[in-house]
């Protein structure tokens, strides 16, 4: 059969083993409650369990249903020896429970969620010091190799904060030695990009110039044309970022004149020599016919492939559109998988993109891409997306602090006001909305039709359909709407007719 030159792929897989959701949460760590530093709270009204800081020091205590994590103290006040019996049954249901969570889809288990994201940046440079700066400036200068004399800029650049630390005591010589170290640094990108590899320059010392003087860095003061013009020469040369670069000036007019056809020139080169911004890019210019082009599915098809092909944790959104493009159909030529739509979802989110977190927090939640209803894996997704202030993640949050999840989570209203509120302050109609609903009728807040009233004003404003319709009814009636209950079934479908969806 056919396919119009895309696989197929595998069918749907079975559901997760018998007795999966009657299992009790693993004891010794919640995987949906994080620390204050990955999941910033309102400062309005902190609650007291979500990892706050608490008075005179004291750690926040744990979150609802989280057992403790030490024996209970004694009759006395003591605290009592620790009981090995429990201790190993805790263990052994802790690996019980993580063994079953990855007995499927074992990419987007809570397991691959909590290990989610960029890992720490590793410098190519040694620890920065005085010391080492001074052997590796002997090296750069003694091999007159164009490479190590930037490396030698970059890496002056990552000593010269340690340095200043070093001195905040004298300001008069800190001065000083900033001038010194960045006159110098300038001095040699200046030299290689210029003349590193013969009249033509280094490549890539153009492009580092060139975005420091776009950005301002470098102690340059911003400058689009001589950042244009550096591009311009590094992509002469055949560098991929630097052509890239190129077309961007052209299609938003910096440093030179807007040009649509020379940026979708500058792409295409870009693309032939292996950038995968410019890839991507291409790609949504040809799937969507912007900038003066004609729509070209399957083209744009093929270079948003080779875009995914090459993604990673600094650019993973190729991966996330192929997902959407395989999602549903909509695409010509594009055969509808959803079971590929999920594997490209879920090695996006891996390599930390919220909106493919969100996506399988959504899947989990509701059933989608062959996923089935799993109230952990949605809950800590939509967990890791918020922790990067996605706010359909943090709204999906509210909502399942609105029903609470038996066994995994614990109902609580203050939450459910608390994380639609924090997406609401940034301007989400959807949450606007909810947070006028729960300020109606008295989720997590004292009720106030006025206040409640100018939610639903701002979520209007933004063309929010429930909004205008409740604004409506207000006017009509001008009185307060008693709250519905809102409900999930034993697997944590919401239900169809009061459930909290109705309200998001």
């Amino acid at each position: 059969m056919m396919n119009n030159g895309y696989s197929y792929r595998p069918g749907p897989p079975g559901p997760p083993p018998q007795g999966y959701y009657e299992q009790r949460p693993p004891p010794p760590q919640n995987k949906f409650f994080y620390p204050p530093h990955m999941t910033p709270r309102p400062q309005y009204a902190p609650s007291p369990h979500m990892g706050y800081s608490q008075p005179n020091g004291m750690p926040p205590p744990p979150p609802p249903g989280t057992p403790m994590m030490r024996p209970p103290p004694g009759p006395n006040g003591m605290m009592m020896a620790p009981n090995p019996y429990m201790q190993q049954q805790q263990a052994s249901l802790q690996q019980q429970q993580q063994m079953m969570d990855n007995s499927y889809m074992p990419d987007s288990s809570v397991l691959a969620a909590s290990q989610a994201g960029r890992r720490p940046a590793k410098s190519q440079f040694p620890p920065p010091s005085m010391e080492n700066l001074q052997r590796f400036r002997a090296d750069a200068m003694a091999s007159n190799d164009p490479k190590m004399m930037l490396d030698l800029a970059k890496y002056m650049m990552e000593v010269l904060p340690i340095v200043l630390a070093a001195n905040e005591n004298d300001p008069k010589k800190q001065r000083k030695i900033k001038e010194t170290m960045v006159t110098e640094a300038q001095r040699i990108v200046k030299k290689i990009a210029n003349n590193g590899l013969g009249k033509s320059g280094y490549g890539d010392a153009q492009f580092y110039l060139a975005d420091a003087y776009g950005s301002g860095k470098l102690g340059l003061a911003i400058d689009a044309d001589k950042a244009f013009s550096l591009y311009l020469q590094g992509s002469k040369q055949g560098h991929p970022g630097c052509t890239y670069r190129v077309a961007v000036c052209y299609e938003v007019g910096a440093g030179t004149k807007k040009d649509n056809g020379h940026a979708i020139q500058f792409y295409r080169k870009a693309s032939t020599l292996g950038d995968v911004r410019a890839m991507y890019k291409l790609s949504m210019v040809l799937l969507r016919g912007t900038l003066g082009q004609q729509k070209n599915p399957r083209e744009g098809m093929s270079w948003l492939e080779r875009a995914a092909s090459l993604a990673d944790e600094d650019y993973p959104q190729p991966l996330h559109d192929l997902g959407v493009a395989f999602e549903k159909e909509g695409i010509p030529s594009v055969i509808p998988d959803p079971n590929y739509a999920r594997d490209l979802f879920s090695k996006a989110a891996q390599e930390g993109y919220a909106p493919s977190q969100f996506k399988l927090g959504l899947a989990y939640e509701n059933g989608f891409l062959n996923c089935p209803i799993d109230p952990r894996r949605s809950i800590a997704w939509y967990s890791k997306a918020a922790e990067q202030g996605d706010l359909e993640s943090e709204l999906a949050l509210s909502g399942w602090y609105l029903t609470g999840a038996e066994g995994i989570l614990q109902q609580n209203d203050s939450e459910a006001y608390l994380w639609a509120r924090k997406a609401a302050d940034r301007g989400y109609s959807k949450a606007e909305y909810a947070v006028g609903y729960y300020t109606e009728t008295g989720v997590g807040v004292k009720p106030n039709l006025d206040e409640a009233r100018r939610w639903y004003m701002r979520a209007a404003a933004q063309n929010n359909r429930r909004a205008m319709q409740r604004l409506t009814e207000l006017k009509k009636h001008g009185h307060l709407q008693q709250r519905r209950k809102h409900t999930r079934d034993a697997q944590g479908r919401p239900a169809d007719k009061d459930s909290d969806c109705t309200i998001m």
